[in-house]
């Protein structure tokens, strides 16, 4: 009877709180190639019942790059992960028709509607040494995750526009939050009945940042905005119109794990049941105590922390055991 019951406490516990097998290392996960994974996205394949991120991949590695063109000049990378999320292994470069070989593909977001992927890509053409150079967003689809077809380029009046988030509403509309760099960096919306014709509505949020990631989760919309070393602040809404901002940012104080002792930046959000995670980035070397060489410096890391809901606001511990456990959509 002792034992029966040591059993069934046993089970009770694991279910909650996950397995030693479901812990995240850290870092979560490293472009093989480059060393540069950043901004990633995850999705799931509905075909090969499996996790995908792409994410931006830079030329961390690479030596003699002259200024930030070492950020220029790549494709988006990609990683899959079959347990869940916990692993994840280098699956290659999207091939997207979008520019040639010396342009720059930045930061997608990926939705699925009606049996196909939409992604928005932030597009650059050119390498650069600097800053400098146009932002587009263009929109691709894709029945398999693999071939995709350019459905051509959002026709936002600014030239530098980055970084979409997209989130279906409640009536079957949709809304995109992107960075308008001519805009002083300040988030912007824009809505679509359909995925396919975008409306620009203004001005979203004020504050200076990058990366949005718009979600709902826990009764509430969310929005996750890049402030670089100030963190990743977070907006709340009960609309997904007007936004307050929490008192407390996540990821601003580093962390104790390996290639996590930096701010966290550009993140996504994976509502999975009633669990929510954020997989973020971090530039590891740039630690106080971290080697000044341009590799140490300019190499990036994936991470993965679980968001809670603590009266009214997001946390996060990066410091505790993350048990990832990322369920199949419903859809």
């Amino acid at each position: 009877m002792k034992l029966s019951l040591l059993v069934i406490l046993g089970c009770l516990c694991g279910s909650v709180t996950g397995d030693a097998a479901s812990v995240a290392p850290k870092p979560l996960y490293r472009d093989p190639v480059y060393d540069g994974a950043a901004d990633p996205v995850l999705v799931y394949h509905r075909a090969e019942h499996k996790w995908w991120m792409f994410y931006t991949n830079r030329r961390a590695n690479a030596p003699g790059l002259p200024g930030v063109s070492w950020v220029h000049g790549t494709r988006i990378g990609i990683a899959e992960s079959a347990d869940g999320g916990v692993t994840w292994k280098y699956r290659g470069t999207a091939e997207l028709p979008v520019g040639g070989q010396t342009d720059t593909h930045w930061a997608p977001d990926i939705v699925f509607h009606d049996g196909v992927y939409h992604m928005f890509l932030t597009f650059v053409p050119g390498t650069h040494d600097d800053w400098s150079g146009q932002r587009r967003l263009v929109h691709l689809t894709s029945t398999d995750l693999v071939k995709w077809k350019n459905e051509g380029q959002l026709p936002f009046a600014s030239d530098r526009v980055l970084d979409a988030s997209v989130l279906r509403m409640p009536d079957g509309t949709w809304r995109m939050w992107y960075n308008d760099e001519n805009a002083g960096k300040t988030i912007f919306l824009a809505g679509s009945p359909d995925l396919k014709t975008w409306t620009d509505r203004g001005k979203a949020v004020g504050d200076k940042g990058e990366g949005p990631k718009a979600f709902r989760w826990s009764g509430s919309y969310w929005l996750i905005v890049d402030q670089w070393e100030k963190g990743l602040a977070v907006y709340r809404s009960s609309d997904a119109s007007d936004w307050t901002k929490q008192p407390e940012s996540l990821l601003v104080a580093p962390g104790s794990g390996e290639d996590d002792k930096v701010h966290g930046g550009h993140a996504d959000v994976v509502v999975s049941g009633d669990r929510a995670f954020l997989f973020y980035f971090t530039h590891p070397g740039r630690r106080p105590d971290a080697p000044k060489t341009d590799t140490e410096q300019r190499r990036s890391s994936i991470q993965v922390v679980e968001l809670k809901y603590e009266n009214g606001q997001l946390t996060c511990n990066r410091d505790q055991p993350t048990h990832v456990h990322l369920v199949a959509p419903n859809d």
